[in-house]
Parts: C-alpha cells; structure tokens; sequence
C-alpha cells in the first residue's frame, strides 16, 4: 500500500487530523536537489499529483542535472519550479539557455528566482529583479515566478541588522508584480516559530506588499541536523526555539517536527481568512520521504485540481 492510500484510510478510522492543520497544508510544495531527488524511487508514492516541487540550484550542480531532474518529476505529473540564482549565471545568453532547456525538454513555466548564496557573482547578475527586469520569462510565457522572502530578515542585504534594503525589493517586486501577468508569491527561507512570522507578514501588508506567502518551514529532522543548516543558512531569532530544545535532555534525541509552528499559523489563518500565508513550503532537511510522511500524515495530501497553477 502506498503512503497516500495509507493516509486516506487512516483518515477513516482516526479522524483526528486538525482540519485547520489540513486546509493549511493542502497544496504544499517541497524541494529538492538532483543528488537528493536520485535517492527517491518513485516520487509518486510520496507526493500528490500536482504537488510543486521546487529545485535547487547549488553552486557546481550541471544544468543538464537540473533539467534532467525537471523533467522526470514533470513526467511524473508535477508541477515543477527550477531555482535562478542570479549570482551563478553568467550573462543573458545563460540565462536564455536555461529557460529554453527547462521549457524545451520539461515544460517548465515556473520559475524560483533569487540573488543566490553567492558572495561573488560570476557574471552580469546579482540579484533577482535583474533576471525579472531582462524581460525573458515573460518572452519565455512562464506563468508563475516566485521570489525569496526573510521572515527574520537577511545580513546580506541588510548588514546593520534592519529591513531597510529589503523592504525597498519588496516594494519593487510589488510594482513588477502588479504589471506582470504571471502570478507571484514570496518563497521564504524557513523560520521555527509562529509570532514573528505572523508580525512579518502584518508588516509587509501594512507596508503594501501584498504578494502571496509561501511560508518556508523545516521538515522533520534530527535537531543537530536542524541547528546546522539554520545557521549556515542565517535563520535569525527563532533558532532559539532548537536551543532551547537542546537543552532538555528529554528531547535532544528526539526528532524534531514543525507540528507546533504550522498548528500556531494554521489556528491563525482559520481565525483569519485573508492573512497573506496561502501555502507551505517544505525544506525535507531531514529527508524527503521523512517529510512526506509526515505532511501525509497532517492532512496534507491535498493536490490542487489540474485546471490550477
């Protein structure tokens, strides 16, 4: 049986999903990477049809990697979203032989676009608005773009510890989004708890942005695991939550999961129907198969209807 059939039969016998918790993961998108991608059999008897499935793009990894992997989860019937970090690609030719590659051998018209965990661009481009302004996704017909959110904000573009510079793309991104008919949405780097998210996104709607949130949360994993890509990858404030979780011996070894966070956010998207989070975005750091049982076993086994982007 598959982890899917599982799922809907449980459901049968143990009604106990939190409904809010369902309705809030439903249309939940993952990510992976080609190495990681490799290691799944058959992505089908983890994730719903339709399901985005995001790649990353790490510095060194091939194009014809990322495409090759575009393009199997693209026969498997999902939705795929290929990473652009601004900072590897070398000049416009690059970047128009990428979209071609994704949309002539996967039918990709979705794309990630980021400035990259670069600190030294290779070429011409260094940040996400470049690659929106070169006007080649929208030659190209893609039909979503999505660009990176900072809950907790972001030392590389604010180095004095404020939101200054990042609410300024903010902004901008806004203006290119109300002009562009390709639908948008923030993708955020992951965060561990639920007030701060839920100040930020306040913030950004007072402040007029109101591109959709795709709020990135941290699957389950081993909390060494969890602590060590937080920090490599900037998480602010909310790593206390896992430092404080080390310290109690009763739960060090235990596996940490996101039920809190996403139990704290989906109470507050039922309680507020227009709050600016529409979907969770999964970073599988503890495995790809782990998250997806866990999300199936949450409620989230929800695909979006074909005839949806």
């Amino acid at each position: 049986m598959s982890l899917l059939s599982f799922r809907k039969s449980k459901a049968v016998a143990t009604p106990t999903v939190n409904a809010h918790m369902e309705a809030f993961l439903r249309d939940y998108s993952i990510e992976v990477m080609p190495r990681t991608a490799e290691k799944v059999e058959d992505f089908r008897e983890l994730l719903p049809a339709g399901t985005r499935v995001y790649i990353a793009h790490i510095e060194g990894t091939p194009i014809e990697d990322m495409v090759a992997t575009a393009k199997r989860l693209a026969t498997d019937g999902y939705k795929v979203m290929p990473h652009f970090p601004a900072r590897i690609i070398k000049n416009e030719a690059t970047l128009g032989d990428w979209i071609a590659r994704y949309q002539g051998e996967a039918g990709v018209d979705q794309a990630l676009l980021l400035a990259g965990g670069v600190a030294t661009p290779h070429g011409d481009y260094h940040s996400s608005m470049q690659l929106l302004e070169s006007g080649l996704f929208d030659k190209a017909g893609f039909k979503r773009l999505h660009v990176a959110g900072h809950p907790e904000g972001n030392r590389d573009i604010d180095k004095d510890g404020s939101d200054k510079n990042v609410m300024e793309a903010l902004r901008w991104k806004q203006k290119f989004s109300d002009t562009t008919d390709a639908e948008m949405a923030l993708a955020t780097q992951f965060a561990f708890e639920a007030g701060p998210i839920i100040a930020w996104a306040d913030a950004l709607k007072d402040a007029g942005v109101t591109i959709p949130v795709h709020i990135g949360i941290a699957g389950p994993a081993k909390l060494q695991t969890l602590i060590k890509f937080a920090i490599a990858c900037g998480v602010g404030p909310s790593l206390k939550v896992l430092q404080k979780r080390a310290m109690d011996v009763t739960k060090l070894l235990l596996p940490y999961e996101p039920t809190e966070v996403l139990t704290e956010l989906a109470a507050h998207k039922a309680a507020n129907p227009d709050f600016n989070i529409t979907n969770v975005h999964f970073f599988p750091l503890g495995g790809i198969k782990t998250n997806a049982t866990w999300a199936i076993e949450n409620g989230g086994d929800s695909a979006v209807p074909a005839s949806q982007s």
